[in-house]
């Protein structure tokens, strides 16, 4: 299927590993261009060189004002079709070991980029009547995580942002969604992994074993997959639904809206 995605340019946050890096792979499949970014210069070169014609990078931490100035040059004066708002999050922790450093880390984090990157990005789609954006949280928002306190918390305002800002932008031709992954084979597993593994007192390998036998289809989601998805909500095709935070979970959340 063609997602009429030819020459168009998006921008891809946390782009070298994980859900980030298998989406703007997924787009540029599409012959989209796309601006990747991530702390690590390396890796996004790597990335450039196999695809030089369709991918441009910017490198430094996304959570900062400096970096997202940085971005918004890179874009200038063309037309952006669509971003993917995609980052790491916080330690793994219950909320009686986190300190209210924790808290306001997780804020910054979290949420307060996510905030000041759309206020920047919002004038350059208006300005075309047109745009997609894709916020990658997770399922926890939808039933909560052990020892995710803190990513939880502060991801419930993304969703209560994003819902919020997607009624007041959508007669603008600028579409909003969240997926809401759950438990995938990507590096961000890990600390979940080794908190468990350290609470338990077991080994890692026992600790994946546990968490696949939560998940009804039986195995760990492939990033492939729900950057299947991430890449059809940034197309024109996605026109009808905003708004949305979408659970992949592969069953793992029990609520009926999930």
């Amino acid at each position: 299927m063609d997602l009429k995605l030819d020459d168009k340019l998006f921008v891809v946050t946390g782009s070298t590993s994980g859900f980030g890096r298998a989406i703007a792979l997924g787009l540029v499949n599409e012959n989209a261009k796309v601006i990747i970014n991530a702390r690590g210069e390396e890796k996004l070169l790597e990335l450039k060189e196999i695809h030089p014609d369709n991918i441009e990078i910017i490198a430094g931490d996304i959570t900062t004002d400096a970096t997202i100035s940085a971005l918004i040059r890179k874009i200038g004066k063309r037309k952006l079709s669509g971003i993917v708002v995609n980052a790491g999050g916080p330690p793994a922790n219950t909320f009686a070991n986190t300190s209210l450093q924790d808290w306001d880390d997780a804020y910054k984090s979290l949420l307060r980029w996510k905030v000041k990157l759309t206020q920047e990005i919002l004038p350059l789609m208006e300005e075309e009547n047109y745009g997609r954006v894709v916020y990658i949280e997770s399922a926890s928002v939808k039933q909560p995580i052990e020892n995710l306190v803190l990513s939880t918390s502060l991801r419930l305002s993304v969703v209560g942002f994003v819902k919020t800002l997607s009624q007041e932008i959508g007669s603008k031709g600028i579409t909003m969604n969240i997926i809401a992954p759950g438990y995938h084979d990507t590096p961000a597993m890990d600390r979940l992994f080794d908190r468990k593994s350290q609470s338990l007192g077991i080994t890692q390998e026992e600790v994946k074993e546990m968490f696949r036998k939560e998940i009804l289809v039986g195995k760990m989601g492939n990033p492939d997959d729900l950057a299947s998805l991430a890449v059809w909500l940034l197309s024109p095709y996605s026109q009808f639904i905003t708004g949305q935070t979408i659970t992949i979970d592969g069953g793992l959340v029990k609520s009926i809206f999930s």
